[in-house]
């Protein structure tokens, strides 16, 4: 293993020891968000876990275009530029099962399956989240937990398989039952739970037995966390902070189980003494992706009202109308995520916390628009009174000397940001 997985491995057994650290799974496909991340751990030496989601990045593209191999060199690219050793490097497939082909039988779904998890331990991915919770076309509703762990371990033994054809690393697994929706809550917070003690501790066993009739013994000494919902949750409009005297009896199951901390999704735009104490709690693994984007869209449209204050162009579109051009010609990515009257579906296309829009920065006509605000102010200066107005949340970095106030530097700051505070929680 690499020095980093190495360190990852082993963080259930320094939690076992009294130890408080923890680390920020980066989920997120966007270059400038890899970018900011791996300079940011270069520049602290810290350890940087990015993930790709099986919809991003998979054997078929995803909605990237990317299989798990281009990913990964798109990722070790951009640490080589910002000075980032590849043994700080962790690589990691987030939700990976049949979420994506959920709609085809099961045993199509999994074999589907079955090849992206292959693509991604062949390209040497050491961080493998087992999510097969979803339900497929034929399945019964809800699916049996030893269902679940049994399409679970069918995977850890294809990853398996490709990692002794390949040569490469042996990987350490996340498993877990109760998955929250990548990407936000879909249904009222009034059915928010805290996961119950007795829940986790037999998805562990489960799996455990699952692994074992398949003879992977060796592979589940590898599983360092298990998915559970600690109680946060955010939505369009709506976060659910962590309460951790709601979670006290889940958090005292971690002394029964010595090998795994927990894994929390959904994290996103928790207070950052919420974070902190999810990590002192046990939840070592903390993953954050739409608010990384959420954050970045707040500064590209900021730039986009400033190249029209500096730089104005009757013939230069804004960036907000291109981007509504262009999720309403694709509306597949936010159409059934956002309910409500034409007025309230056009402010969650560009202002949720769900961040639907993340889906649609690759796109050709968003890059273009995305390229045209950035050449208007190229790599000008730009007055703090209107970095004040209009990405006010950066000012005080930039008063500091610590964001450039170009367009790039409030971009990578944009981010920055909110990497911050998951260093400062995770006591990196």
């Amino acid at each position: 293993m690499s020095c980093a997985t190495k360190r990852f491995a082993a963080i259930g057994a320094r939690r076992a020891a009294g130890g408080k650290e923890g680390i920020t799974s980066i989920c997120s496909a966007h270059p400038l968000v890899i970018d900011a991340a791996l300079r940011h751990g270069a520049l602290h030496g810290a350890d940087v876990l990015i993930e790709a989601t099986c919809n991003q990045v998979n054997h078929e593209g995803g909605y990237t275009g990317m299989a798990p191999a281009a990913f990964r060199g798109l990722v070790e690219t951009y640490a080589g530029r910002a000075g980032l050793p590849l043994d700080r490097l962790i690589l990691g497939g987030d939700h990976l099962g049949p979420n994506p082909w959920k709609h085809d039988s099961a045993a199509e779904a999994m074999r589907k399956a079955a090849a992206m998890i292959d693509a991604y331990a062949a390209a040497g991915f050491t961080k493998l989240h087992l999510d097969t919770s979803m339900a497929c076309a034929d399945d019964p509703v809800p699916l049996p937990n030893e269902t679940i762990a049994a399409r679970a371990a069918e995977l850890a033994k294809v990853a398996e398989a490709a990692v002794a054809r390949t040569g490469g690393e042996k990987p350490v697994y996340i498993i877990g039952t109760e998955v929250p929706v990548p990407g936000g809550a879909l249904e009222p917070f009034e059915h928010m739970h805290v996961t119950e003690p007795a829940d986790a501790l037999r998805t562990v066993e489960v799996h455990r037995k699952a692994f074992s009739r398949l003879g992977l013994d060796g592979a589940f000494d590898r599983v360092v966390g298990v998915v559970v919902q600690p109680g946060v949750e955010f939505g369009n409009a709506d976060i659910i902070g962590y309460a951790p005297e709601k979670a006290i009896e889940l958090v005292a199951v971690l002394e029964r189980m010595p090998q795994f901390v927990f894994e929390a999704h959904s994290t996103d735009y928790q207070p950052a003494e919420a974070l902190g104490m999810l990590v002192r709690d046990g939840f070592a693994i903390l993953k954050v992706g739409p608010w990384l984007t959420f954050a970045l869209r707040e500064a590209l449209y900021g730039l986009s009202h400033i190249a029209d204050e500096l730089a104005p162009d009757p013939l230069r579109e804004t960036l907000p109308a291109a981007m509504e051009r262009v999720m309403l010609a694709s509306p597949g990515n936010w159409q059934k995520y956002y309910c409500g009257t034409p007025d309230e579906q056009r402010l969650r296309r560009h202002f949720s916390f769900s961040d639907r829009i993340r889906y649609y920065w690759l796109a050709p006509e968003a890059q273009r628009a995305t390229a045209a605000v950035l050449a208007a102010l190229a790599d000008r200066e730009i007055p703090r009174p209107l970095i004040s107005q209009y990405i006010g949340q950066l000012d005080v970095e930039v008063g500091a000397g610590r964001i450039r106030p170009t367009a790039h530097g409030l971009l990578l700051g944009s981010v920055t940001r909110v990497l911050d505070i998951y260093r400062n929680a995770t006591n990196q």
